[in-house]
């Protein structure tokens, strides 16, 4: 009797799952994005969002609450209600700040489900046209020659650009000074100006300056080269084999949020993905898709996770040494 009792009651379970599932949406989604309007995760937020209303017959409404490189937008969604309707769209910097800040209110593991993720875009080394180095040997031998003359910008501490360009300072062996902004539009604006000279920017930051001429592109940080720069090489081939970094975007929804609508908002992502208008706008902003379920995504958030606190324990460690 017990037996039939706990099926009869994990069948209903199921059932109103479903149900709930078949009926969602049934009012606009709110996207939070953890930075300022016109940047890289903005601009990927508005895209997939796109193609997302068109599969689930719902606005996608794009929000940015930046502040502490994603985590005030992280900790905003998850204490949302658990129903489906408050996303947030995560980058890498979700998983460095889990190490970088360790009070912060938030772990991106334990408050959020992983839904599905979106895509990644190289970083782009650029530089404003007065610094005199044309490739990335000489940017290093210019660094070397002035240690903490160079001043690099990045779009929040933590921020994925910011960690590529630790990671660079790191396996080059040099300093350079930071200065952090809010968004990378910000950080753009400043580099244009000369206030700063050096910017490890995301490609959908960057392309339109560099191909303008008003900025000089020195590398890619992906481990191939990008397919719209093919005459870019990457940070590896310009003598630091084994660099890599990606700045990858992700959905996620505040954790213990129904398994069906996970699998729903994963499906209308991985749908999105394949229309060819928002296929082609993302290739356009240099991303290339990702896909896949939620469970893949888990794993990619735990694997960045562990990746890049060695990056900040070294990052720390020389920052105590100062």
């Amino acid at each position: 009797m017990r037996h039939a009792i706990g099926a009869a009651f994990l069948l209903a379970c199921a059932t109103s799952s479903a149900a709930l599932a078949a009926d969602y949406p049934t009012r606009p989604i709110r996207l939070i994005v953890g930075f300022a309007a016109g940047s890289s995760a903005d601009v990927t937020a508005r895209t997939i969002g796109q193609g997302m209303s068109e599969v689930l017959g719902q606005t996608i409404v794009v929000e940015n609450r930046p502040g502490a490189s994603s985590m005030v937008a992280g900790e905003f969604v998850s204490r949302a209600p658990k129903d489906g309707y408050t996303l947030l769209m995560a980058t890498v910097a979700s998983t460095i700040n889990t190490t970088l800040l360790p009070d912060n209110k938030i772990d991106f593991q334990r408050d959020l489900v992983p839904i599905t993720a979106v895509g990644g875009i190289p970083n782009i080394l650029v530089v404003n046209p007065s610094v005199p180095a044309k490739n990335v040997q000489e940017l290093i031998a210019l660094a070397k020659a002035k240690p903490g003359d160079l001043l690099y910008g990045a779009s929040g501490l933590g921020s994925g650009p910011q960690m590529a360009t630790e990671l660079f300072k790191q396996m080059a062996g040099i300093d350079m000074g930071s200065v952090l902004y809010p968004g990378s539009a910000q950080t753009v604006t400043d580099l244009l100006a000369g206030r700063i000279q050096v910017f490890f920017a995301p490609s959908t930051t960057a392309m339109s300056f560099v191909n303008q001429g008003m900025l000089r592109a020195l590398a890619t940080t992906q481990a191939k080269r990008m397919s719209t720069l093919p005459d870019l090489p990457t940070i590896a081939e310009s003598g630091l084999p084994g660099y890599e970094a990606t700045l990858w975007f992700g959905v996620l929804g505040p954790a213990g949020l129904d398994k069906a609508i996970v699998d729903k908002l994963s499906d209308a992502i991985n749908a999105s993905l394949k229309n060819p208008k928002v296929a082609a706008e993302l290739k356009t902003q240099g991303l290339e898709t990702i896909g896949g379920t939620p469970d893949q995504f888990k794993t990619l958030i735990a694997t960045e996770t562990e990746r890049w606190a060695k990056v900040v324990h070294v990052m720390q460690a020389n920052e105590k040494n100062k």
